[in-house]
């Protein structure tokens, strides 16, 4: 482990300078920034965090910002982190890599610069950020996603099984022409709750038919539209499983603009990530994760982390459950379409 004064000495310029490139202060071109970091980098040197906080955990999201009307998964695993975080006496504070990090930085440079000993990451369905990191092995756990990286930590919910539970109980009922609304980014949570819509028909003899499968924004608005562009089918689906908590209560909203009753008419089931299914109405049938658990496990596991760079490797694959409420009905002897016009017909 290389020092400041080594550092300066190699490079043939001042101390206060080379604490100045590291800080990513004025004053210092950025020729000699460049030099400083990766003779930083070279001797592994790693600043001494002075009297910044010493138990500060960094919650770094990427580059795209996380919207709030995708749902209430983000304010659910925060208050999750935030209960493991000040459970084992450490502090949290949100990192932009995307915006603060300087072009000449490793990351493990910007992660001391910001004062933090270790970070939780969201990746929204792109890991090689994670990965990345990972490979400076400056302490990471990645939330709610997975990777094939041996390098990365991680912890999520696996939605699979549960979901093709969710359609096998549809198909109990019996329905047979059943759609898939999916948010269109698709991360690995998302690729679980398709494998288990896919699995389930093909286990119950049904042909998957591509028609049935859209794909929307995961909002109020995108449930809306899927709900629409389904039920325009000349042959439309008589149950609909949403895999987003937002896309469910949009559908429920349209369908009482519609006068269309659910379950009578339509068969919904949806995702919940904490209690939005029972403030729905009708209460939705739903595939359930804790995101709040989630949090907050990950939170205690990179806490320990942070003391401990020795610590093995972290996966932990959190299951799922299947909650029946009032949404799911045996299927309708005159299933419910829309008209050109946007009516709500039914066929015979």
């Amino acid at each position: 482990m290389s020092s400041v004064r080594q550092i300066a000495g190699e490079l043939g310029i001042s101390v206060a300078t080379v604490s100045r490139a590291m800080n990513q202060h004025a004053g210092v071109s950025e020729e000699t920034r460049k030099r400083v970091l990766m003779a930083a980098d070279k001797y592994q040197y790693r600043p001494s965090m002075g009297r910044k906080p010493t138990n500060v955990i960094g919650l770094v999201y990427p580059e795209e910002p996380v919207h709030s009307d995708i749902g209430d998964f983000e304010a659910a695993l925060l208050s999750g982190i935030l209960r493991g975080v000040y459970e084992k006496n450490h502090d949290l504070t949100f990192i932009s890599a995307a915006r603060d990090k300087h072009v000449d930085e490793t990351y493990t440079q910007f992660f001391h610069r910001k004062g933090v000993r270790a970070i939780i990451m969201r990746s929204l369905g792109d890991t090689s950020l994670v990965e990345q990191i990972a490979a400076e092995e400056f302490p990471i756990l990645l939330v709610a996603d997975r990777s094939d990286d041996p390098r990365v930590n991680f912890i999520h919910s696996t939605s699979g099984d549960t979901s093709r539970k969710a359609v096998q109980h549809l198909v109990e009922l019996g329905h047979k022409r059943i759609g898939l609304a999916m948010h269109n980014v698709v991360d690995t949570d998302h690729e679980d709750r398709k494998a288990g819509y896919m699995n389930a028909l093909t286990e119950a003899g049904i042909a998957v038919d591509a028609d049935l499968i859209v794909e929307a924004e995961a909002n109020t608005s995108g449930g809306e539209s899927m709900l629409t562009s389904l039920l325009q089918l000349d042959n439309p689906p008589t149950a609909v499983y949403f895999t987003n908590p937002m896309s469910t209560i949009g559908a429920l909203h349209k369908c009482l603009k519609l006068g269309l009753n659910v379950p009578r008419d339509l068969s919904i089931v949806g995702f919940d990530d904490s209690v939005t299914r029972l403030q729905s109405f009708p209460r939705y049938t739903a595939v359930c994760q804790d995101a709040v658990s989630l949090g907050e496990e990950a939170a205690r596991w990179i806490t320990t982390a942070a003391q401990n760079e020795s610590q093995s490797v972290f996966r932990e694959v959190r299951p799922t459950t299947f909650e029946i409420q009032e949404s799911t009905a045996y299927p309708s002897m005159t299933p419910a379409r829309i008209d050109a016009d946007g009516n709500l017909v039914h066929t015979v």
